[in-house]
C-alpha cells in the first residue's frame, strides 16, 4: 500500500461529490412513477437579428414667410411644440416704414375725400335750385367717387403690410419634437428659408435587411424589438423585449437592401435615428421544447428526467433560448434529447405549472 497525496485525496472527493449529486438527481427523477411529458419535435420562426432605426412618420420645416432679420428663437433641439405656436420671430424693418407712408396716404385721401364730399353736396343743392347745371353736378358726383375709391385703395395697401408683419411670426406646422434649428437669433433670412425641423406623428421602426431576407419578409408578421440604447445581442435582457408588426414591406431594393416599417407602440421615448435590435423572422427550424419545469440543474448541469420502460433516468441537456410552444413559453433543447423520448417532470416543477 503506498500513502495516499493531498492531489488523490481531492479527486477522490470530487469524485464522490459528483457520485452523490448524480445519485440525488436520479432519486428525484425516479421519484414520478409516470411520464408528463412527450417530446416531440416542432416548427418554430427562426428569427434573424437586425438594427432597427426609428424614425418619425411626418419631418415638417417651419419657414420663414417673410426676409428680415431673425429677431428671436425661442426653442431648440428637443423641445416639443404645439401646431400654431409662435417658434420665431422675423422683422423687416421696411415694413414700418412702409405702414408710416401709408399712414400718410390715407390721410392725404381722407382729406381729399372730405373736399369732394362738400363740394358734391354744394353742387347737389345747387342743382335742385337750377342755379348750376347737370354736367357740373355729374363731375363733382365723379370725383367724390375717386376719392372714396383712393381711400379704399390705402387701407387695403395698409392691411397687406399688416399681415406682412404679422406673417414675421414663425409659427409650428403640427405638434412634436424640435430635431434641429439651422439657423440663430440675428441672421438674415429669406421667405421660405427653414428655421426649425419638427418631428410630427407617431414614430416608426425602419428596417434595412439583406436581400436574402425579402422572400420570407411579410407585412403583419411579428419581430421582436429590443431594450432602449442596447446594441448587443449578449446584453440584451430578454424579458424586456417588445414586440412590434410589419405594417409595409416596399417593393424596391436598393442596393441589395429591402426596406420595411415596423408599427411599435410607445416609440415615443426613442431618439429619431436611435439604432436598436430587432429579431425578424426569416422562415422557420425543427426543435425539440420542454416545459421549464422539467429542466433540474445541479452543480452547473442541467438534467431532465427520462422515463425507458417505466425507469426514469436523469439525462444531462443543452438548454438554448425559450420558444412559443403549443401550451406556452418552453425551453428548448440543443442536445440530450430525441422525438418521442418520455419526461417525467419533478414534483417541485408540476406545483409551477
Amino acid at each position: 500500500m503506498y500513502p495516499m497525496n493531498s492531489r488523490s485525496t481531492h479527486l477522490r472527493n470530487n469524485w464522490h461529490l459528483s457520485a452523490l449529486s448524480m445519485l440525488a438527481v436520479s432519486m428525484i427523477a425516479t421519484s414520478a412513477s409516470a411520464a408528463d411529458f412527450t417530446v416531440h419535435q416542432q416548427q418554430v420562426p427562426d428569427f434573424k437579428a437586425v438594427f432597427g432605426q426609428i424614425e418619425s412618420r411626418n419631418v415638417l420645416p417651419a419657414r420663414a414667410r417673410i426676409g428680415g432679420t431673425l429677431e428671436t428663437v425661442t426653442v431648440t433641439e428637443g423641445s416639443k411644440v404645439t401646431k400654431g405656436q409662435q417658434i420665431a420671430l422675423v422683422i423687416d424693418p421696411k415694413i414700418a416704414l412702409q405702414l408710416q407712408a401709408t399712414d400718410a396716404t390715407i390721410k392725404q385721401a381722407v382729406s381729399q375725400l372730405d373736399n369732394a364730399q362738400k363740394q358734391f353736396d354744394r353742387t347737389q343743392e345747387l342743382l335742385k335750385r337750377g342755379i348750376t347745371a347737370q354736367a357740373v353736378f355729374d363731375q363733382t358726383k365723379s370725383q367724390l367717387q375717386v376719392a372714396q375709391n383712393q381711400v379704399a385703395v390705402a387701407q387695403s395697401s395698409q392691411r397687406v403690410l399688416q399681415q406682412s408683419a404679422t406673417d414675421g411670426a414663425v409659427l409650428a406646422p403640427a405638434d412634436g419634437r424640435v430635431l434641429t434649428v439651422p439657423v440663430s437669433a440675428g441672421s438674415v433670412i429669406m421667405p421660405g428659408e427653414i428655421v426649425a425641423r419638427i418631428a410630427s406623428g407617431p414614430y416608426y421602426l425602419r428596417l434595412s435587411l439583406p436581400e436574402r431576407m425579402a422572400p420570407n419578409i411579410h407585412k403583419d408578421a411579428k419581430v421582436r424589438i429590443g431594450s432602449l440604447g442596447v446594441l448587443s445581442t449578449e446584453a440584451q435582457d430578454q424579458t424586456k423585449i417588445s414586440e412590434g408588426t410589419i405594417v409595409k414591406v416596399y417593393p424596391e431594393i436598393t442596393g441589395g437592401r429591402v426596406t420595411a416599417d415596423v408599427s411599435v407602440p410607445d416609440l415615443g421615448n426613442y431618439f429619431v435615428n436611435e439604432r436598436t435590435l430587432v429579431w425578424v423572422p426569416v422562415g422557420t427550424r425543427d426543435v425539440i421544447a420542454v416545459p421549464p419545469a422539467a429542466i433540474v440543474r445541479n452543480n452547473g448541469i442541467d438534467y431532465v428526467n427520462v422515463s425507458v420502460n417505466g425507469v426514469s433516468t436523469a439525462v444531462a441537456v443543452i438548454p438554448g433560448s425559450e420558444v412559443e410552444g403549443p401550451n406556452g413559453p418552453e425551453r428548448e433543447i440543443l442536445t440530450g434529447l430525441h422525438d418521442g423520448d418520455q419526461l417525467v417532470i419533478p414534483e417541485a416543477g408540476k406545483s409551477g405549472l
